[in-house]
């Protein structure tokens, strides 16, 4: 099996919102934030029994499709929404890959081209 093969999108989704939101937004700079955010329609549950484990966040590069980690964000249970903010620099990057961890139903990815 390989990592790709467990891998959850939107197709699989039920009943909790699993499925990573981003969106990009602007600082009182004018640099970029990317928001990352699990169950943004539909929260998911924050419990110790089920709640998001983290947040990671992944840049594909326009030149070469080079794959870079743009961050990570590990969230404890009860305590902790499932959003994260990362300020970064955009520049040569065409895609966005956001991934979660659910600690019952696995690893959701989604990705915005931008």
């Amino acid at each position: 099996m390989k990592y790709g093969d467990v891998l959850k999108g939107k197709e699989a989704e039920g009943r909790e919102k699993h499925v990573p939101v981003i969106e990009i937004e602007k600082d009182g700079d004018g640099k970029k934030i990317v928001k990352v955010t699990v169950g943004k329609e539909v929260p998911h549950p924050n419990t110790v029994e089920h709640h998001i484990c983290w947040i990671e966040l992944f840049g594909v590069k326009k030149e070469n499709n080079q794959v870079v980690e743009l961050g990570k964000a590990n969230f404890g249970p009860t305590f902790t929404d499932p959003t994260a903010t990362f300020k970064t620099s955009l520049d040569g990057i065409k895609t966005l890959i956001a991934l979660d961890y659910c600690n019952i139903h696995g690893v959701w990815e989604n990705s915005l081209d931008i």
